[in-house]
């Protein structure tokens, strides 16, 4: 897409400070890091997220992803990592390419990725699990 930032990445027509490339797949540092060492995954191929991507090139991206963690956490040091990645532009979702968020975790860094609440009911929740799996039925 000539819009896209990442596929102009891919094409070489904007630069990135690459970490890892192979013919499907194209990691590099965060612009905007969440903290230092902060990795995007992005596959090659265009789509808008993991709801329409091909499942080849997830896969692809998920191989990648668990590589570039490994190697993150042991160059930065960190002591976890967050695997996020934001689908839809409510949550939070600004480049409109599938990409993996690769986040090096410190002790007492000050991050805070989510708090959790607890159902209503028990039968909120179990009325949404239903939910859930009829749509595989």
């Amino acid at each position: 897409m000539n819009d896209c930032i990442f596929c102009k990445i891919v094409a070489g027509d904007l630069p990135a400070e690459k970490v890892y490339e192979d013919e499907k797949v194209l990691a590099f540092m965060d612009i905007r890091p969440t903290n230092e060492g902060h990795v995007l995954v992005i596959p090659k191929a265009h789509s808008t997220n993991v709801l329409d991507i091909e499942e080849s090139d997830w896969i692809e991206v998920a191989k990648a992803t668990r590589r570039i963690a490994k190697a993150t956490k042991s160059a930065t040091q960190a002591c976890g990592l967050n695997l996020v990645m934001n689908v839809e532009s409510c949550a939070g979702q600004v480049v409109m390419h599938p990409h993996a968020h690769i986040i090096p975790r410190y002790e007492n860094d000050g991050l805070d990725i989510w708090h959790g609440k607890e159902y209503e009911s028990e039968t909120i929740m179990k009325e949404l699990a239903n939910k859930i799996r009829n749509k595989f039925a």
